[in-house]
């Protein structure tokens, strides 16, 4: 799965555009603009240096599709909807807890105050989530860098299904930035 996300001037809505791997294609909207990163890029982030298969992004590779995504193109597989409300019921939890994590690494990133049971409940060891909140930083850098306009992609390669989706990049996501115009 490819994530676009693209930078605005201000912080307006944001719109990243998700293409699956089995080639169905969302626009998502959502929080953040600017100079910060927006709010489902710091999730895409901090969910593939964490390796977290079942946040927000491994549900969406796997076909969740959230009341923020409108369908742009791509045929959508047989009973896609029962299958996305099936995949958010049964990783609620998963989700949530990808919410604090991504909460606790901004945190870490910007020096806020951060309980050592807030990091023990995230069940992370404390390097691990120091690494994410650097990579966070170096990311927050490089967000700010981009011109209004300019994109970062995202892959995310990894199905955490059972599904037959492709598998890359040695089964694990990776981000990088591309400083081309948007679409």
């Amino acid at each position: 799965m490819r994530m676009t996300f693209q930078r605005m001037a201000d912080r307006r809505p944001v719109e990243t555009l998700v293409e699956r791997d089995d080639g169905v294609v969302f626009a998502m909207r959502g929080a953040g603009g600017g100079a910060e990163p927006p709010h489902d890029l710091v999730h895409a982030l901090v969910e593939t240096e964490l390796r977290i298969p079942d946040g927000v992004w491994g549900c969406v590779a796997d076909g969740a599709v959230w009341g923020s995504m409108r369908h742009v193109s791509g045929r959508r597989p047989p009973h896609a909807a029962d299958r996305s409300e099936r995949l958010k019921r049964e990783r609620a939890a998963a989700v949530n807890r990808a919410e604090h994590v991504a909460d606790l690494v901004g945190r870490l990133a910007r020096a806020a105050e951060v309980l050592p049971s807030q990091v023990a409940a995230s069940g992370f060891p404390p390097g691990r989530l120091q690494a994410a909140a650097q990579a966070l930083r170096d990311a927050t850098a490089r967000w700010a860098a981009l011109t209004p306009g300019e994109t970062w992609v995202v892959e995310w390669p990894v199905s955490s299904g059972t599904g037959a989706r492709r598998r890359r990049s040695g089964g694990q996501p990776t981000a990088q930035a591309a400083r081309a115009p948007s679409r």
